[in-house]
């Protein structure tokens, strides 16, 4: 027989996640005081099925308030969070803990590419330039509809996956060729290009496509699949790359 006390007692075990200990490494840097950007070690007490951003808000709420970092949504909508952890770009917010060898320090790092204005914080205007300089919207001409422009399942399908983007610039700042110039277009740019040179509502894909054809557009991608691996959202973004060239080539979309 179950006594009252035995029952409340194991009420307060049901459910009960343990805590275990992390050390962050990170990349800090603060323009008004440092030269160089350096390392240092947070030591915080989590549970398995915290993400790193709960790490990051526990360093930044109750140890160091001067550690400097972007969230917004927190649940990869937004985008805001994208930064190196061990090594590889991921969202803050999506990632877990116990996905990361937590017995080993975890590195965390401002993502590459990108002027750093403070700690996990970039300077987000170059990437934002090359997006809105290939014209990220739909261009139609004649007189403005009187109902909807129609399309079928078919032609949504066709672009359908890039138009997943959040513009973390975690492909972007994942790209070799992106570290080494600065001029490129980016895997994102591309991105969003593809979302309208495929739509069957637009009327601007040669427009597009000629950008894109430029010494800093599509050609410059040496086809490593970093961007892919690195996209939260699951797009096939070096895909996406490879039928922007195709349709350059054959002039067909």
């Amino acid at each position: 027989m179950t006594t009252t006390t035995d029952a409340a007692a194991s009420s307060t075990e049901v459910g009960v996640v343990p805590s275990f200990d992390v050390t962050l490494r990170i990349r800090r840097f603060n323009p008004e005081s440092d030269t160089e950007p350096h390392w240092e070690d947070y030591t915080v007490s989590v549970h398995a099925t915290d993400r790193l951003l709960d790490a990051l808000h526990t360093i930044k709420w109750e140890q160091d308030g001067s550690l400097t970092f972007r969230r917004s949504c927190a649940h990869g909508v937004c985008g805001s969070d994208a930064m190196r952890i061990n090594g590889k770009n991921r969202l803050a917010c999506k990632t877990l803990l116990k996905d990361l060898n937590p017995k080993k320090p975890i590195t965390v790092e401002p993502i590459k590419g990108l002027a750093v204005e403070k700690d996990l914080v970039v300077d987000m205007d170059p990437f934002f330039a090359a997006y809105r300089e290939v014209m990220p919207f739909l261009m139609t001409s004649g007189n403005e509809p009187s109902r909807e422009r129609i399309q079928s399942q078919e032609q949504r399908d066709r672009f359908d996956d890039t138009t997943k983007c959040i513009l973390c610039a975690a492909c972007t700042s994942s790209c070799p060729v992106f570290w080494g110039d600065g001029q490129y277009f980016g895997p994102a740019a591309i991105v969003n290009a593809h979302r309208f040179i495929f739509d069957s509502r637009d009327q601007a894909a040669d427009q597009r496509l000629e950008i894109l054809n430029d010494k800093e557009g599509v050609w410059r991608c040496r086809t490593t699949f970093n961007c892919t691996d690195a996209c939260p959202r699951g797009i096939e973004v070096t895909k996406a790359i490879q039928e922007v060239k195709r349709a350059l080539l054959t002039r067909k979309v």
